[in-house]
């Protein structure tokens, strides 16, 4: 690669982005803490659930009585998982403790995976993964919670239940996904009804080219023929015959979980749809247009225009009367950053909700899922303590001074290994010495120009120039613990944004 080539790809991954370094908001131990958030009062959150106890959505904790209203045989609270998106109607309080009044699930997809594409980074490690169920697109990646498979596990002819959020391109991304039993009688897809393909005389259409029938006793929740052109989105649920998903149920799809409730106040989780419009100022997500003023916050750095298509957020706003929502406060839920590795051991704070991996302080919040893909076991911080490998993807956040911490989106709990030492991480860069040592996410490395590999597009000198000019680029470093509290790079690279 030309040194001008290299230094072009470098200024792409340093330019001030939302992705990058965020500030914390609120209170917290040690100088930790976290976006407040939590409209108060009466209304509705749709969001991941990222625990129990009852249930948790959007950092909300809400007490249930124990029912689900579903229709994809999940009506008790124990039958959820993390990452499935529900739909609470209830209050919230201002101690961020609400009461659910109804809480409500439905699958986005049933049915068996075909045409699996992993997409990997130079190490060959698998970031993301695509792939069709009856033809409909879905992406799996890291902040995916998986039952009964993994990521890089993921193969054809698995039959899964999927929770997802539709994407700008009419793919999905899945929140949560699910190994189930195999069941031609009992599909579901979601979708739009392809242009020119409805057919009411023979009682047929297509969504991205999959047939569906139907008949008059199809329709559920007062839908009728009529409905079918006007819907943004549609929800079949039946079985296969031939290639042909016959109708059992026809419904509105995911759109109608962001509906008006019987109060204006919504809080939601989602990827944006239509980017950021100065001139308007709106974007759209989940079906909804998102009104901003002069009153909007935005949380930990993000701004307005930031506000870019495939972007995961969270808002909280109030509906208003021609159906769009004003926003009251916005803040990100992309992850930027992670690490992998064993636990640093007595490093859980259950006063301040904290632990370590490899030098890098976690901190666990209300939205942070914690799993473990081969434990039905709900998993809390407690459940971290002992021989465990953590794979902690999040936020990169600042805190006082100079401190950096990952507030976590989503931990991913594994039996430790006899590799104990070794561990990986993606933060900015903030300090470099080539003949000494570097500082990522907040952790001193000792690096040597022998020992340490830098990858073939990058040089140290280049890393400590755009240090020198107030540049802070992503990296992926491998490194090891030489000795209790001292770590050595092994291997620097630029990280893609």
């Amino acid at each position: 690669m030309k040194p001008e080539q290299r230094s072009t790809r470098l200024s792409l991954l340093v330019a001030p982005l939302a992705m990058g370094i965020l500030s914390a908001c609120g209170g917290g131990g040690g100088g930790i803490g976290i976006a407040d958030g939590g409209i108060r009062g009466t209304g509705s959150s749709v969001g991941p659930v990222s625990g129990f106890g009852s249930v948790f959505v959007n950092g909300v904790k809400f007490e249930t009585d124990g029912e689900v209203s579903s229709n994809d045989g999940i009506d008790r609270e124990d039958q959820l998982s993390e990452g499935m998106i529900l739909r609470i109607e209830g209050e919230w309080n201002e101690d961020g403790q609400g009461r659910a009044d109804s809480v409500e699930y439905d699958d986005t997809f049933r049915g068996p995976v075909a045409n699996v594409q992993q997409i990997t980074d130079p190490d060959g490690v698998v970031e993301s993964v695509t792939f069709t169920v009856y033809g409909q697109l879905i992406s799996v990646d890291r902040q995916t919670v998986f039952k009964g498979t993994a990521l890089d596990t993921l193969a054809d002819d698995a039959s899964v239940r999927v929770s997802a959020w539709r994407q700008p391109d009419g793919s999905y991304r899945a929140s949560y996904l699910g190994v189930i039993s195999d069941d031609p009688s009992d599909v579901e897809i979601e979708g739009r009804i392809d242009q020119g393909s409805l057919s009411t005389s023979l009682n047929e259409f297509t969504i991205n080219g999959q047939k569906v029938t139907y008949s008059d006793i199809s329709f559920s929740n007062g839908l009728s023929e009529e409905d079918l052109s006007e819907l943004l989105l549609v929800e079949v649920e039946g079985s296969m015959t031939d290639g042909v998903l016959v109708a059992d149920e026809l419904n509105e799809g995911e759109t109608r979980l962001y509906r008006r409730g019987d109060d204006d106040d919504i809080e939601f989780a989602g990827p944006v749809n239509t980017a950021w419009n100065a001139v308007a100022r709106t974007f759209r997500i989940n079906g909804l247009t998102v009104r901003v003023d002069n009153n909007t916050e935005f949380d930990d750095g993000l701004a307005a225009e930031d506000l870019v298509a495939g972007l995961l957020i969270q808002v909280e706003g109030e509906f208003q009367t021609d159906g769009s929502v004003l926003a009251e406060e916005i803040e990100a839920r992309e992850g930027n950053a992670s690490v992998k590795g064993v636990i640093d051991p007595n490093s859980i704070n259950f006063s301040d909700d904290t632990f370590q991996v490899g030098g890098v302080l976690v901190k666990v919040t209300p939205q942070t899922i914690i799993s473990d893909d081969d434990s039905e076991q709900r998993i809390r911080l407690a459940d971290l303590n002992g021989q465990y490998e953590l794979e902690v993807e999040g936020i990169e956040r600042s805190g006082v001074g100079d401190s950096v911490f990952l507030e976590a989106t989503r931990i991913e709990r594994e039996e430790g290994n006899s590799d104990s030492d070794q561990y990986e991480l993606t933060g900015r860069l903030s300090a470099i010495s080539c003949t000494a040592s570097i500082t990522v996410f907040g952790v001193p490395m000792t690096i040597t120009t022998v020992q340490t590999e830098f990858d073939d597009d990058l040089s140290c000198v280049e890393l400590q120039d755009s240090v020198n000019l107030g540049q802070r680029p992503l990296l992926e470093v491998d490194y090891e613990e030489v000795a209790p509290g001292r770590f050595f790079a092994n291997e620097i690279e630029l990280e893609d944004d």
